[in-house]
């Protein structure tokens, strides 16, 4: 799939079951996706936990691994796994860990502050409540804390901020950026700029639509494809969660959706839209290469725009037309 749509490269994420946050586990990884020879570039980001003793057998992993493994993940709050790190004590560990064991690449952070959801208000009945039931503040708030331990840390890899969901977000990584104490980058994926919780239907259909962050106001959706063409944010991401009708539809009602299946149509909604193509090889290539220090080529091949009915779950069919 990642190489019919034009990708020469997947990171995937370490939130599996069981999580990818072992050695061991990271080998064994590695050598399915050698068994099934990916046509394109496979990494994977090593998950972290509050343990100090796992966090540095993780560094050192990717020390002798990278760019296989491509870098760390810590989720900020519990998402789809059993991998969040909730405490804030916990969570400035792990950046002094990381800044003590010399850990200089990528940590990737999924930024939903658990203080502050509230899970008394989403109902599967209204699926939109979801929206409400991790509410922007949680993001806002979680970005404020990771860049406040990147910075008295002296945390030395770059902070990337994944699948920002809001204007506010944004706002913070700039200010950070022109405070220069540490190397940041934010990524946007295409559900949080074209979707919205007004999209949502009524239906059980809506659960389709449950994605960790949520899905925002219209306003702010709009709001960050701005941000996208005015350079603020460093690239694009999938957020890819190739779940069945079942997963979504059942309980627990699964959280993310298939992204790559749009991809292609995403590119050539924002060639359409006032994006050049150098915008976009940015956005898809150069700034990522330029980020983790690796090098990858630019397309593997033509984009597929035929490739629809890969998965069970879409809720980008109305962006299609």
């Amino acid at each position: 799939m990642a190489k019919k749509i034009g990708s020469s490269g997947i990171f995937d994420m370490p939130n599996t079951s069981p999580p990818i946050n072992s050695r061991e586990a990271i080998e064994r990884r590695l050598t399915d996706a050698a068994k099934i020879k990916s046509p394109v570039f496979y990494g994977i980001y090593a998950g972290l936990t509050s343990d100090k003793n796992q966090i540095k057998e993780v560094v050192k992993t990717w020390k002798e691994l990278f760019p296989k493994v491509v870098g760390l993940k810590m989720f900020a709050g519990h998402s789809v796994g059993n991998l969040g790190i909730v405490k804030e004590e916990e969570q400035k560990l792990v950046y002094q860990t990381l800044a003590a064991e010399g850990y200089d690449g990528v940590l990737a952070v999924h930024c939903e502050k658990e203080s502050l959801l509230k899970p008394d208000l989403w109902n599967p009945v209204n699926p939109k409540s979801h929206s409400f039931a991790r509410p922007p503040e949680s993001e806002i708030e979680s970005v404020k804390d990771q860049i406040n331990f990147a910075q008295t840390s002296k945390f030395k890899g770059v902070l990337h901020i994944a699948h920002v969901s809001v204007p506010e977000s944004i706002d913070l990584i700039e200010r950070a950026r022109r405070q220069k104490k540490i190397r940041i980058s934010c990524g946007l994926t295409p559900h949080h700029c074209l979707l919205n919780y007004d999209l949502i239907p009524e239906s059980k259909k809506g659960l389709l639509y449950k994605v960790n962050p949520p899905l925002r106001s219209k306003e702010s959706s709009e709001k960050m494809l701005i941000f996208l063409k005015e350079g603020k944010i460093n690239w694009i991401e999938t957020d890819h969660a190739p779940h069945t009708l079942k997963d979504k539809l059942e309980e627990p009602f699964m959280s993310g959706f298939p992204g790559l299946p749009f991809y292609p149509h995403f590119l050539k909604f924002l060639l359409g839209n006032g994006f050049s193509k150098l915008q976009i090889r940015n956005l898809t290539h150069n700034n990522i290469c330029n980020t983790f220090g690796i090098n990858l080529p630019e397309l593997s091949e033509i984009p597929d725009l035929g490739l629809d009915n890969e998965y069970e779950v879409d809720v980008y069919r109305e962006k299609r037309k």
